[in-house]
């Protein structure tokens, strides 16, 4: 008999999360996500330079997106709590 068919005749061991490793994964969810927005924001404040048809200058819109911080990653972790535990509205 394989090692392989023996594995698979095992059962499948499965631990449950505590609160606190529940909450620090959706912690690191936020921050990733917090920091994807911001990217994204910042790409388009890149590309947010046009010339002008008539002088050929080129015109920025200086329109930079506020760097996220604590607030804003913790504020997204709440969200993405409620959700999981089912409270949101």
């Amino acid at each position: 008999m394989s090692l392989d068919k023996i594995k698979d005749a095992l059962p499948k061991v499965q631990f449950n999360k505590n609160g606190y490793e529940i909450r620090t994964e959706v912690l690191d969810m936020a921050k990733a996500f917090t920091e994807f927005e911001y990217s994204n924001k910042w790409i388009g404040f890149e590309t947010s330079a046009k010339r002008d048809e008539k002088t050929g200058q080129i015109i920025n819109k200086v329109d930079m997106p506020d760097i996220p911080g604590t607030k804003e990653v913790l504020e997204t972790a709440e969200e993405f709590y409620k959700f999981v535990t089912g409270t949101s509205k």
